[in-house]
This record gives structure tokens, C-alpha cells and sequence, in this order.
């Protein structure tokens, strides 16, 4: 038996490993930006509408979405700036009623790699952060102290706010309620100088939104989006995550790869060695 023969392979490897889901159901009525469709899902057929001659029968449905619903990946396409997208991209020379010619998120390349949670709320010594609560750079540099991790070039970093815990409470998690917490301009910032992928949290927007303003300005999603090529995952469900007070984990996210969207849906699954 040669010695390549008897390293464990990948799968061997994970064996035992727990895998943690972090993406929020999907259903008629859930909690999302107003800015998007609303989602809804229908039974088209039920069981016994149509039935074979051998008995058999069938159920399918209909799924109405945009793709900024749910838990969902952000395309680099999805905002610009002065009519310009990241890289210099001139918006209007790559959009069309079929969608976006370039920086779709059909464009992502599937993230397999090392996920770090910035657990914010635990910092403060809180389940969920007030609404409208700035995350700052501060914050970020201080959970990742207190988790005693390195942020690595081309890491996915998620930050913990505890907002997931209101999933149940639409008019609260959409900010109807006093806002929402999330990260200021400042933390966006450094989150792009760590040189990171991927950026998540649980909130609809991946930003501080104050009470009364909504989406009015959306400034950490130009500096991720336009000026750094940083994809933002959204609406992501970290409670299970964060009760495991595990801090770096293999993340694994496939979005839809839906040609021309600007977003799509994701189920980001978050693999922990056993």
C-alpha cells in the first residue's frame, strides 16, 4: 500500500463532521426588504388531480421570487454608483430586460472555503444588538480578539447581531421597529482591507438601517459591491452558529446560478470538524 493510498480522503476527513444550516426557511409571508417581489408559493397540481393508470399521482408547484428574497447572495451587478458598476463597468452598457451581461451573480464562483464569525452581540454581552446599532470597525477588530482568529485574504466573514432571533416578528426584523442593527461605512471598509470574499450577516440589508430611514442610502453596499468586489450574503440565520460558539468553520455557498440576476437565493451550509 503506497503511502498516498493510505491518507484519508476528503470525505473521510468529514466524517463526523456537524453541518450547520445557515439559511432562514423559505415561505409565503416571511420577513424582506419591501424594496423586492414578495415571495409566494403555490401548489400548482395536488395529488389526485391527475392520476396514472397505475395509481400513481403527483404534486408540483409554483414559485414566484425575486432574487433578493430569503437568504440570498448579492451579484457584484447589484448596485452602482454614478451609473457605474465594480471595475469601472458602465451599467447601462451591460443591462437589458434579460438581465446583466456581466456581474450576474451567475458570474460568482461557488465559495468553498474558511468562514470566521465576528460574534458582535456575544461581545456586548447580548443575545440580539439593539436596533439600528452601528457595528463598527472597532467591534469587528474586538470580536475577532475575543475569538482569537485571523481574518485570511479571500476568507467569507459573517457577523453575529443576533437578528435571526427575530425572524418571527416581521414588522421588527424588516426594521419597522426602531431599524436594524448592522455594519457602518467604516466597518465596511475594513472588512475590504482584510482582503475578505464574502461578507454576511442576518439582517434584510447588510447595513446599519437607523429608524425612520430604511434604504435610502445603502453606503456599506457601495463600498463592498462597487469599490472592492466583495459579495454580501443577506437574511443569513447564525443562531445555531453562535450557540456553538465555534468561530472558523468550512463554509460552503452556492447560490442559484440564475444568468443575468442581479441575486439569488443560497442555503450556505457551515461545516464544523467533528
Amino acid at each position: 500500500m503506497t503511502e498516498t493510498s493510505m491518507r484519508p480522503t476528503l470525505w473521510e476527513r468529514l466524517d463526523g463532521a456537524r453541518i450547520v444550516d445557515l439559511a432562514q426557511p423559505m415561505r409565503t409571508g416571511m420577513p424582506q426588504s419591501p424594496s423586492h417581489p414578495r415571495f409566494r408559493m403555490v401548489i400548482e397540481r395536488r395529488h389526485g388531480d391527475m392520476v396514472r393508470e397505475d395509481g400513481g399521482s403527483a404534486a408540483n408547484e409554483v414559485i414566484l421570487t425575486g432574487g433578493h428574497v430569503g437568504t440570498h447572495v448579492d451579484a457584484l451587478g447589484h448596485v452602482s454608483q454614478d451609473g457605474y458598476l465594480y471595475g469601472g463597468v458602465e451599467a447601462a452598457g451591460v443591462q437589458s430586460h434579460q438581465g446583466l451581461s456581466r456581474l450576474g451573480i451567475d458570474a460568482f464562483p461557488p465559495y468553498v472555503g474558511r468562514g470566521v464569525l465576528l460574534d458582535v452581540a456575544a461581545l456586548h454581552g447580548a443575545d440580539v444588538l439593539p436596533p439600528g446599532y452601528e457595528v463598527t470597525r472597532a467591534d469587528l477588530e474586538a470580536a475577532r480578539d475575543r475569538a482569537d482568529v485571523r481574518i485570511r485574504p479571500g476568507d467569507a466573514v459573517l457577523i453575529g447581531t443576533g437578528w435571526s432571533r427575530e425572524w418571527d416578528r416581521p414588522g421588527r426584523f424588516i426594521g419597522e421597529e426602531g431599524g436594524v442593527p448592522g455594519p457602518g461605512p467604516d466597518a465596511a471598509r475594513w472588512l475590504a482591507e482584510q482582503g475578505v470574499r464574502v461578507a454576511g450577516g442576518e439582517t434584510v440589508a447588510f447595513e446599519q438601517i437607523q429608524a425612520g430611514r430604511g434604504h435610502s442610502v445603502l453606503p456599506v453596499h457601495r463600498i463592498l459591491l462597487v469599490e472592492s468586489g466583495v459579495n454580501i450574503v443577506e437574511t443569513m440565520r447564525l443562531t445555531e452558529l453562535r450557540e456553538l460558539g465555534v468561530p472558523e468553520f468550512l463554509l460552503v455557498l452556492n447560490p442559484l446560478p440564475v444568468v443575468g440576476a442581479t441575486g439569488a437565493p443560497v442555503r450556505p451550509l457551515a461545516v464544523l470538524a467533528s
